[in-house]
């Protein structure tokens, strides 16, 4: 039988169940893969490490990028998708309120939420670890950072979705209802915060939301624009991704019992846990870049201005960088993972995400024991940028 072509479709249904067979291919047969719409795909860990980290590769470009595929786009203000010395000046405008000490400090009252969700649905016997946990917890945590109204959260959800969604059509063909949905999202949640910032003018509050109103309007440090734009990145990069984190990770556990046991039986190995759950299935799987120069990668010419993709959940499995790659091992040492990116823009949130998927996947494995999937086949998302599920159902 011939072999089938090398293709890298993120629409396929079978890839977005299981991407990885599709990487490990492209990392065997062709890592610094041109594609036939004429961008690149990064297989390899060293690869995708080096533009991760090296300064030839930025975000210049992306600005144009998004407003042709989107229009008018409040997003390519936001730091995400900026180059140094703006994305330095609004890195530091929002640091300190995800730094190690302050998360720490935070704990407590983010595993309070973690029972708190756990005792809605414990008589029940049942949930959807997504939409009774997963999602409310990280939407939680960051509604309070930024002073969102607690009564407002459960507005949010369908726009998160929508928005994470589109992200695809930055770099992929999508059909133009994804686009509009993905816009229609944006200026729904743009007018939601526009109407919280005029009240927080009026009434500043100890929270991060007043602290970048004050910010900007000193003039030198933050645009309008700019405001706007970081307060949407935070709001949906403050909980889509650990959604998928607390996800997959679950998932992963339940299709691997002999490592749950092993959680079960070791709460201490929480720590490493996350961190082998973030490399097995990365909730964020991809990222962009555009080389201000021509760039020579595994023997291929980079263009300047090209397009290039680097697959983090291929990195990830990468087996010159970790032994069994496909293999789910809690204990598993020196487990430097991409999953939080690398260089200047490193997940800003990692110490966030972290604590949340330890309260989460921790409370999960000691409070229930007879956890179990209630279907052969989780829903996952059509999103192939952002990897995650759309329900998890489960027994205890």
């Amino acid at each position: 039988m011939a072999t089938p072509e090398l293709e890298f479709n993120p629409y396929d249904p079978a890839f977005n169940a299981d991407p990885y067979p599709t990487y490990h291919r492209l990392r065997a047969e062709d890592p610094v893969h041109r594609t036939p719409m004429g961008f690149w795909i990064l297989t390899r860990y060293d690869d995708v490490a080096t533009v991760l980290r090296d300064a030839r590769f930025g975000r210049k470009g992306f600005d144009e990028l998004i407003r042709d595929r989107f229009g008018e786009n409040t997003f390519d203000q936001a730091m995400l998708f900026r180059d140094p010395p703006d994305h330095t000046r609004l890195r530091a405008l929002v640091n300190k309120a995800f730094t190690p000490r302050v998360i720490e400090e935070m704990r407590a009252k983010i595993q309070k939420t973690v029972d708190r969700l756990l005792d809605g649905v414990r008589d029940a016997r049942a949930m959807d670890v997504i939409a009774d946990l997963a999602y409310p917890l990280p939407v939680s945590v960051i509604s309070e950072m930024l002073g969102v109204p607690a009564e407002d959260r459960d507005l949010f959800r369908g726009w998160s979705a929508d928005i994470a969604r589109s992200l695809d059509a930055i770099v992929l063909p999508t059909e133009p209802e994804v686009v509009e949905r993905g816009n229609a999202a944006r200026h729904a949640l743009s007018s939601y915060f526009r109407a919280l910032i005029a009240e927080r003018r009026r009434r500043p509050q100890r929270d991060l939301l007043s602290d970048l109103i004050a910010a900007e309007e000193q003039g030198d440090k933050l645009s309008e624009e700019e405001l706007m734009a970081t307060i949407l990145l935070l709001f949906v990069a403050g909980h889509e991704t650990t959604v998928n984190l607390i996800g997959n990770g679950t998932l992963a556990l339940l299709r691997n019992p002999n490592q749950l046991e092993a959680l079960r039986r070791s709460p201490a190995l929480i720590g490493g846990a996350i961190e082998e759950l973030l490399r097995y299935d990365a909730p964020v799987q991809r990222t962009g870049r555009m080389p201000n120069t021509d760039v020579e990668l595994g023997g291929k010419r980079i263009a300047k201005g090209d397009l290039v993709l680097s697959l983090i959940g291929a990195a990830n499995r990468d087996p010159a960088h970790f032994a069994e790659p496909d293999r789910l091992d809690l204990a598993r040492a020196d487990n430097r993972h991409l999953a939080f990116g690398w260089g200047i823009h490193f997940c800003l949130g990692a110490p966030l995400a972290r604590a949340e998927a330890q309260a989460a996947i921790g409370t999960i494995a000691r409070r229930m024991p007879a956890l179990a999937l209630a279907t052969p086949t989780p829903d996952w998302r059509e999103a192939s940028a952002l990897r995650g599920l759309k329900t998890l159902p489960v027994t205890f």
